[in-house]
């Protein structure tokens, strides 16, 4: 049986937030069975609890934040991404700000914070929502799709016009079949651009940037004296927002999602589409010997339970 998964420890970082530029304390605890991901906001009185839910999500001007009930926590993608790229189902989430510390500007310390409290695996089996047929959303010339596949594949594809990135590969393909999601995914940095940031920062938005936390380029070229952790940095950084704006819906998903020049904002309608329309998915277990998929089996063992 593949079963749910959660934390064995609480862990603790802290960071500043990429938009609203506050130190933030992050702290990440177990959560029992059927608990899925709940955000909670510690310095509020009383507290407040925002579950996982693309329902929930107000605010995709260059991240996914959260609200319920007055009470918002925005950039959790990147967050979400390292949670369902290591295969956790059942997190608790607090933090002490409107924002999740955007800490390098990939979900690579994410997923250190979540190895290093050690993963557990829990006495429920694992719940998937399977896409039964296709589902599209467009916008113009951005587009978005979900489709059947017994496992989890991304294609996207970006443009640009940017030298810096034109000159890498602007389309990628990664099959959780094949590909692991630590070592080909998580380390893409976010991305912007030095002559977008008087206006961001006047409309509130990139206030903790630097390059430190995020890929910086000029009109010709990246900023960063490191340069690319990957060669197709850019567009993996896309895939792995993806992957954690959909992990919003909750579980794991069993589909083949395609995307052209799509974001946050498309990622969250594609779920709406899909999940207003309940004959193109169910939730699936796999409880019983030679019932899981190979694609699904080698996806997990890339992240195992330590």
């Amino acid at each position: 049986m593949i079963r749910q998964r959660t934390l064995k420890s609480i862990v603790k970082a802290t960071g500043v937030g990429l938009h609203g530029g506050r130190k933030v304390q992050l702290v990440l605890r177990p959560a029992a069975p059927d608990t899925g991901v709940i955000f909670h906001r510690v310095d509020l009185d009383p507290p407040r609890d925002l579950p996982a839910d693309p329902y929930s999500v107000c605010d995709t001007r260059m991240c996914s934040g959260l609200e319920r009930d007055g009470a918002k926590v925005g950039t959790v993608e990147h967050l979400m991404s390292a949670v369902a790229g290591l295969g956790i189902d059942n997190l608790h989430v607090d933090v002490d700000a409107p924002e999740i510390p955007i800490l390098d500007g990939s979900a690579g310390p994410f997923v250190f914070l979540l190895q290093s409290a050690g993963i557990e695996e829990q006495k429920a089996p694992k719940r998937f929502l399977r896409v039964k047929k296709a589902v599209e959303y467009r916008e113009d010339d951005k587009w978005v799709r979900l489709e059947p596949h017994d496992g989890f594949r991304l294609t996207f594809s970006i443009v640009f016009n940017h030298p810096a990135i034109d000159k890498t590969s602007t389309s990628v393909t990664i099959d959780f079949a094949e590909h692991s999601y630590v070592r080909d995914v998580a380390r893409a940095r976010t991305f912007g651009f030095m002559q977008d940031v008087d206006s961001m920062r006047a409309h509130g938005l990139a206030l903790g940037g630097s390059l430190d936390n995020a890929i910086v380029m000029d009109e010709y070229r990246v900023l960063n004296s490191d340069g690319l952790r990957y060669v197709d940095e850019f567009v993996k950084h896309k895939v792995l927002d993806a992957i954690g704006d959909l992990y919003l819906c909750g579980h794991p998903l069993l589909a083949a999602y395609s995307a052209h020049k799509a974001g946050h904002a498309l990622n969250n309608q594609i779920l709406r589409v899909l999940l207003e329309d309940r004959s193109a998915w169910e939730i699936v277990t796999f409880e019983q010997p030679g019932m899981t998929p190979a694609a699904v089996s080698h996806q997990f063992e890339l992240a195992p339970a330590t």
